[in-house]
């Protein structure tokens, strides 16, 4: 039986962007993720091993955040294929990264870009 846990709205601080500028200054993103998983055979406990622990997902999210990039598509795919290490229980996982009021010639209220591996 196939599970599906998610977070949204982790709001972290990083310098990505194409233009030098936005790497410079850095500005917030959000990320939403979700994952869908196959726990083990077997009765479900009341364990993390049972399950997919949501810390260890904020604790990838921060660290590929960290990481300076112009694109936003390589920082999702690495947050995709860090999670998805991260137990055989894991069958896909969907990153979406969202920029509220990117800097553009035209008003937007977000641009976002969304994996799935």
């Amino acid at each position: 039986m196939n599970q599906k846990i998610g977070i949204e709205g982790i709001r972290l601080f990083a310098h990505h962007g194409y233009y030098e500028v936005e790497r410079l200054t850095g500005r917030e993103f959000v990320l939403d993720v979700y994952i869908v998983f196959n726990p083990f055979e077997g009765p479900i406990h009341d364990e993390l091993v049972d399950t997919v622990n949501y810390e260890e997902i904020l604790n990838i999210c921060t660290l590929e955040m960290a990481q300076t990039s112009k694109l936003l598509e390589p920082v999702a795919a690495r947050i995709c294929q860090r999670i998805k290490l991260l137990s055989n229980m894991v069958l896909t996982v969907t990153v979406r990264i969202s920029k509220q009021f990117p800097v553009l010639p035209v008003q937007i209220d977000l641009f976002f870009v969304e994996i799935t591996l």
